[in-house]
């Protein structure tokens, strides 16, 4: 086999399989503002203490794009500065909110996650569509050979009519030379990878089964409200559809290529709040992770993050299990921080505790109403 060429404006620093094994943490849709950074900020903490990942991917929607730059860069500090004091590496990439006001656009919001010294982001610059399309090569564990990969997509903002937009005709290109120039220096042999962006490709419409007529736990198509959608009873399904996945409204053949290309194992996006599920279609799951963000609002608490898991002895297959923030602590938790001193982290787990609590009664529930009125499952192992 023979080394890969990193040159490419395109291509991040690489990673390295750590003692055969590499965990990637997936969060999306921070949402960070002045009235929510500091508790947000404090679960990803934690979180990042418990997981203890060697890198993290932030698909988008990350904090508020504020009237006067100095506080957009006040609220990326905030969430860098998680990173930063870990020493973990964070690929960045945006989301539809990223760049739709305020004062900074998108390449100047890269140049400043640019500036932490956690980040391995790419700004891909005139190359290429949108801001923050690249990929990042995982060596092997003696970091000799590229044996996986990760795509980074910059799945842009709103089209012309302002739907919401999706990976375009000269990314998708892109990503058909990267993916064959890969497999070349790699002897022929396929570099599989993850796929991860914000908004979820359109594609995830055929892997549902679509109604005429809406059932009970089923969802309008984003584009078509005569259209309903939900899990195909024998489909490969995970997870839990709670929403109406939120795709662009184009298609310019990004999954198509994929399915072509025959490296990538999972799509991986955000912009859909409390969607946590995946289908498998085509041989591909097309996967969607919860909001990392905690507002105190009715769904806070069932927000998260994804951990994906990848072994250097077979990076043909992955696991994945989506933690949700009422996962994280039990009731001597709070305790614990009451003793430490900590009266702010302990008031923010016995409210991620009491709404946790809430939220697991309304799944029961659901789960229940589901099997009884749709003679059908609505949730399936986790994802």
């Amino acid at each position: 086999m023979n080394n890969i060429s990193l040159q490419s404006s395109t291509t991040a620093k690489p990673l390295r399989f750590k003692n055969g094994k590499i965990k990637i943490m997936h969060i999306t849709d921070t949402h960070y503002f002045y009235d929510n950074v500091d508790a947000s900020v404090w679960l990803l903490a934690c979180a990042c203490d418990r997981e203890k990942p060697d890198v993290v991917v932030v698909t988008g929607d990350n904090v508020d794009n504020c009237p006067d730059a100095k506080d957009t860069k006040y609220l990326i500090d905030k969430l860098m500065s998680v990173f930063d004091e870990r020493n973990i590496p964070v690929a960045i990439t945006f989301g539809n909110h990223d760049s739709e006001r305020g004062a900074m656009s998108r390449e100047e919001l890269m140049a400043y996650y640019n500036t932490h010294s956690s980040s391995i982001s790419v700004d891909d610059g005139d190359e290429l569509s949108g801001c923050g399309t690249y990929n990042i090569p995982v060596l092997s564990s003696d970091g000799s050979l590229v044996v996986f990969n990760l795509w980074i997509f910059d799945s842009n903002d709103y089209d012309d009519e302002g739907h919401y937009g999706c990976v375009l005709p000269d990314q998708v290109e892109w990503y058909k030379r990267r993916s064959d120039e890969l497999k070349n220096a790699n002897d022929g042999n396929t570099v599989y990878s993850l796929a991860f962006q914000h908004i979820i490709v359109d594609d995830v419409y055929r892997a549902l089964k679509k109604t005429k007529v809406r059932i009970p736990f089923s969802y309008h198509h984003m584009y078509n409200k005569k259209e309903f959608y939900s899990f195909y009873r024998d489909g490969i399904n995970f997870g839990a559809l709670t929403e109406t996945p939120c795709s662009g409204y184009h298609n310019y053949g990004q999954f198509d290529a994929m399915v072509e290309k025959g490296d990538v194992l999972a799509m991986f996006s955000g912009h859909d709040h409390t969607n946590a599920f995946a289908v498998r279609y085509r041989g591909i799951d097309i996967s969607n992770t919860v909001s990392s963000r905690y507002n105190r609002d009715r769904f806070s608490s069932q927000y998260g993050y994804r951990i994906i898991t990848v072994d250097e002895s077979d990076t043909s297959v992955y696991k994945t299990n989506v933690v949700h923030w009422y996962g994280m602590f039990k009731s001597a938790d709070a305790k614990a921080l009451i003793s430490s001193g900590d009266k702010f982290g302990a008031e923010l787990v016995k409210n991620v505790i009491k709404n946790g609590l809430k939220q697991r009664l309304l799944q029961t529930l659901l789960r229940s109403l589901g099997t009884v009125f749709g003679f059908r499952r609505i949730t399936y192992p986790d994802c």
